[in-house]
């Protein structure tokens, strides 16, 4: 059990205080992720605790830290409106077991199929979302407010002016400072650890004032359970609502004192405790697996991407190769333990597995120690009250220093240094990803370096003709597929080529159901002209391909050439 937790080359008291520093870093992040899908930040935490624990000990990637993410928090909001936390637990569960039937499945093998420009789009577009999010610590006076363009209430806040406006980026400056400058001195205690603990000190001894976790906890708390109530009595009045009435109705409720507002008459039931064992109490029927299977699919896809793409990032950084299918199990064991328990679920989180490189957390024991300080953060009020004191600005801070280092500066210099395909690859993904969502902007990158690779290689099909005996042969060189066919027909003049024909290829792979149609139809083409037509040169795969698909073709093949590629 020591050696699945401690590799032999890592640092027992670097991998401790790496661990503990993740945990810092982990609470206002999960109390954050819990309010975006519109839940107690206990659910959150839970979450964090969970995911990480289970998918630092048994994941693929040591070093890499999971727990609750804002990219699956997003998709949850709207879910838990419409049909309320138990339904959220039971899609969670069966995200679960679809990531560990990929994982079975050997889907994470498939994560090498990413192009590079995709990896770096991924990774910056990453880093701007992490940054932007912490913009909003520079905000204060938070509210409800209605949006007319979503039709949904948000909460908003006031930008941070004066004094404290310069407060605020003085602890974050002074944080980053120490990060960056404290290794170069000493590396006994990891720098980010460091600086949480002296910015707090100075909040907290000095007359400097700063936000701190406990408020910005206490402060979701309020507006979790006010966003929820609104939104509910806004979701019923809306169908009675006329289009014109919705934005009025809309914003009254928003600026309403809670006491004032009506109340349901059917308020959902109350979910468990998070962190206490039970089935989702929900009706087992097709249609509540209709509801919950729609949600798991998309948290099962988003989660798997994000974990599978920060695991390649942490290899590149470590020089080291994790196994994708065993953290495609692990995440999905994770996330149905997470379910059961009363949890919102998660991912790898590349601001954290970041600031666990950075510290000297490469094995697995960081992020075990990182998931049990948490739980006693959460079990333990006296730890949870001094956690309760660290300023928000600090970790603003840390997650800064994570945003330079995460963020692939390089990829700005290679503009004019790559095929414009690729530069326009890094650039949407990096778009999509911040304005959309993670999966999406994977999906389009891969969709748009396919569509390149497919148009650059549908104009390498050529042919070199030569003609002796009154038989004419075509050597085809370039792969035939999809792409290529238009090309491919181009090449041949049925109506001037002599009656006897070879098309030879040599230098060619016949690789799809288009590219046998386009030989079927060149063939049928010299049928029709009473002229002879044979296919030579074929490989071994090519044979095969041309042999299952016999029932639909109409061709002659030469059996013996002693030109067939192999």
């Amino acid at each position: 059990m020591t050696d699945l937790l401690i590799q032999r080359d890592s640092n027992l008291r670097a991998e401790i205080l790496s661990g503990l520093t993740v945990a810092l870093a982990l609470v206002p992040e999960a109390v954050g992720f819990a309010f975006v899908a519109g839940v107690d930040p206990s659910v959150g935490l839970w979450a964090a605790f969970f995911v990480g624990l289970i998918t630092s000990a048994l994941g693929g990637r040591p070093g890499m830290i999971s727990g609750a993410t804002g990219a699956m928090a997003v998709v949850m909001t709207a879910f838990v409106v419409l049909y309320g936390l138990e339904y959220l637990f039971a899609a969670v569960i069966l995200c679960g077991v679809i990531q560990i039937a990929c994982g079975l499945l050997g889907v994470g093998k498939f994560i090498r199929l990413l192009p590079h420009p995709v990896m770096l789009g991924f990774v910056n577009g990453l880093a701007i979302v992490i940054g932007l999010a912490q913009l909003e610590q520079l905000k204060t006076n938070h509210h409800l407010s209605f949006n007319s363009h979503s039709q949904a209430l948000e909460v908003v806040g006031q930008w941070v002016s004066g004094t404290e406006l310069a407060t605020t980026v003085g602890l974050i400056l002074a944080t980053m400072a120490i990060i960056n400058w404290l290794p170069k001195f000493t590396k006994l205690v990891p720098g980010t650890l460091a600086a949480i603990i002296a910015v707090t000190i100075v909040v907290q001894f000095t007359p400097l004032q700063a936000v701190t976790v406990s408020d910005t906890v206490a402060q979701m708390n309020v507006l979790t359970t006010e966003k929820g109530v609104k939104t509910r009595l806004f979701e019923a009045e809306k169908p009675d609502l006329r289009f014109r009435q919705i934005d009025d109705r809309g914003q009254q409720i928003a600026a309403a004192d809670l006491a004032s507002l009506p109340t349901l008459s059917a308020e959902p039931a109350t979910a468990r405790s998070a962190g206490r064992f039970a089935i989702p109490t929900i009706p087992l029927t097709f249609e509540t697996l209709v509801i919950v299977g729609g949600l798991a699919m998309t948290l099962a896809s988003i989660g798997l991407i994000e974990s599978l793409m920060t695991l390649t990032l942490i290899d590149e950084l470590t020089d080291t190769r994790g196994s994708s299918n065993r953290e495609c199990v692990a995440q999905g064991l994770a996330n149905m333990v997470a379910g059961l328990f009363g949890s919102m679920g998660g991912c790898a989180m590349i601001g954290q597995s970041m600031i666990n490189i950075r510290s000297g957390g490469r094995g697995r024991l960081s992020g075990v120690v990182a998931a049990l300080s948490l739980l006693a953060f959460i079990v333990f009020p006296p730890l949870w009250n001094c956690i309760g004191l660290i300023p928000v600005p600090a970790l603003v801070g840390v997650m800064f220093i994570v945003v330079i280092a995460t963020f692939e500066w390089t990829s700005l210099r290679l503009w004019n240094k790559i095929p414009r395909s690729d530069m326009f690859v890094i650039v949407a993904v990096s778009a999509i990803t911040v304005f959309f969502d993670l999966a999406i902007a994977v999906a389009s990158g891969v969709i748009i370096s396919a569509l390149v690779f497919a148009w650059q290689k549908s104009h390498t099909m050529q042919a070199s003709v030569s003609e002796n005996d009154g038989i004419k042969c075509y050597e085809i060189e370039g792969p035939l597929f999809f792409g290529a066919v238009t090309a491919f027909k181009e090449l041949f003049s049925p109506q001037t080529d002599p009656n006897t024909v070879r098309i030879r290829f040599t230098g060619s792979r016949v690789h799809d159901h288009s590219a046998l149609e386009a030989i079927n139809g060149i063939c049928a083409k010299y049928r029709a002209l009473g002229k002879e037509v044979t296919l030579t040169g074929l490989s071994d795969e090519c044979l095969d391909l041309l042999g299952r698909a016999d029932r639909i073709l109409d061709v002659r093949l030469e059996e013996a050439d002693p030109q067939v590629a192999v």
